[in-house]
């Protein structure tokens, strides 16, 4: 049987209850320096546009923040790899926004139309997995 799928990993995360931002942050779990409990701790703030105020999608949070993990800078007054961090983080929420249309929470939910996008009925779970996938495709590319 084939390896499932950091995508796959996501998307059932996210159908066992986990909110979308430890969902993309837990299917890449074993990259990261923490234990599972401390990484869905850490995340749990950003599902729901950020504490539920339908912000930032959960799903680009989970993205960053596992981004930083691997990628992020951390010298102070570094400029350099600070900008080349934010260009990270805005390569893949723009492949995210691209897909979607958004990478506002309330505007991919329908609470807030946006012209010309055809909503689908909580469609998180596909959120969750492009994250993943886009994620999933970037440290490949970058390992």
């Amino acid at each position: 049987m084939d390896k499932i799928s950091r995508r796959e990993k996501a998307m059932t995360l996210h159908s066992e209850g986990y909110n979308c931002a430890q969902s993309v942050v837990l299917a890449f779990e074993d990259l990261l320096p923490l234990d599972k409990e401390s990484l869905a701790k850490l995340s749990s703030s950003f599902g729901g546009g950020i504490g539920g105020m339908r912000e930032v999608c959960g799903a680009v949070s989970g993205m960053a923040m596992v981004l930083g993990f691997l990628y992020g800078n951390h010298v102070p007054g570094d400029r350099v790899s600070k900008a080349e961090h934010n260009a990270r983080v805005q390569e893949l929420a723009g492949k995210f926004k691209e897909r979607n249309g958004d990478i506002v929470c309330r505007r991919l939910l329908g609470l807030e139309p946006v012209p010309g996008k055809e909503l689908k009925k909580r469609p998180c779970g596909e959120y969750v997995g492009d994250a993943a996938e886009f994620l999933e495709k970037y440290i490949s590319a970058n390992s």
